[in-house]
């Protein structure tokens, strides 16, 4: 695996999971990105990220394509897919677990929340309850018998060993510096034993491997930069800077449902809107 070092081009993506069509809120990140690209005589990336094969399908990432180019915003180079580079996502595992800082988990949900209610409640990070650490607790032969026998788990990332390693950390969000607290959002899911990564892991080795500079994303996802920074630092990566842009909202600042198929770039041209005019309530939405 290496790493694009060349910083001295800005280097913006787009990175839309292909589970339904595109809609308003996509339209707004990709705007955001591809004019900061634009401007500044850069790149402007279209990332497919389609690990999760149960949701994903093959009609929406060609209608991703399709109503990106019909909106204007065309992007740079071959288009990345999730799916088709497991083997990177399977070497950032092995160089964390040489460090000693993966550890299986073979938790269902049932028995996270479970043991949760056990304990009284647990912490609520910005991404849910805090996993409570139940396997963290399993001795190396206790975790090497489970796996013998066939049992699922997922590798989650010692957060306490981790952040020992790295010190203080932060990133840049539109000029101002932001300290990043991953402890917050505890032992995070990195992978599964089906699938060699989580979100978490794919998008940080994806902008690094893609030399990206600048992520430009819905503010829901600001919480996920935390990890997403610590990781960086652990690999001993460059950090983006970060513009995370406000969620889409009506006149009276109600935050709209992603859902709602009125918001689909497909049903607004159905609807006879121009692409000038999607871009305007895109970008206008979100004031």
């Amino acid at each position: 695996m290496s790493v694009n070092a060349d910083r001295a081009m800005i280097v913006t993506r787009f990175a839309p999971s292909p589970t339904g069509y595109l809609h308003l809120g996509h339209v707004r990140s990709a705007w955001e990105g591809w004019r900061a690209a634009r401007q500044a005589g850069g790149l402007f990336l279209l990332r497919i990220e389609d690990i999760d094969r149960a949701r994903c399908r093959i009609e929406f990432d060609a209608a991703i394509r399709e109503d990106l180019a019909w909106l204007g915003l065309g992007w740079d180079g071959e288009v990345r897919r999730q799916s088709e580079h497991f083997d990177d996502y399977r070497s950032a595992l092995k160089r964390l677990d040489r460090q000693g800082l993966l550890y299986p988990c073979f938790c269902t949900r049932k028995d996270i929340l479970a043991e949760i209610a056990r304990a009284g409640g647990a912490p609520q990070g910005e991404e849910g309850p805090v996993y409570p650490g139940t396997c963290k607790r399993l001795s190396t032969a206790e975790r090497t018998e489970r796996i013998k026998t066939g049992a699922d788990y997922a590798l989650r990332l010692d957060i306490e060993g981790a952040i020992a390693g790295t010190g203080a950390l932060t990133w840049r969000e539109g000029g101002r510096l932001v300290a990043a607290e991953p402890a917050a959002l505890g032992d995070v899911v990195l992978g599964r034993k089906d699938v060699p990564t989580s979100y978490h892991l794919a998008v940080t080795v994806d902008d690094a491997l893609q030399g990206v500079t600048l992520v430009t994303r819905g503010v829901d996802l600001i919480a996920a930069t935390h990890i997403h920074r610590l990781l960086q630092a652990l690999f001993a990566w460059p950090t983006p800077e970060y513009r995370h842009h406000p969620l889409l909202s009506d006149a009276s600042g109600r935050r709209l449902a992603k859902r709602d198929r009125a918001l689909t770039v497909r049903a607004m041209r159905e609807a006879g809107m121009s692409p000038a005019e999607i871009l305007e309530k895109a970008q206008s939405s979100g004031r």
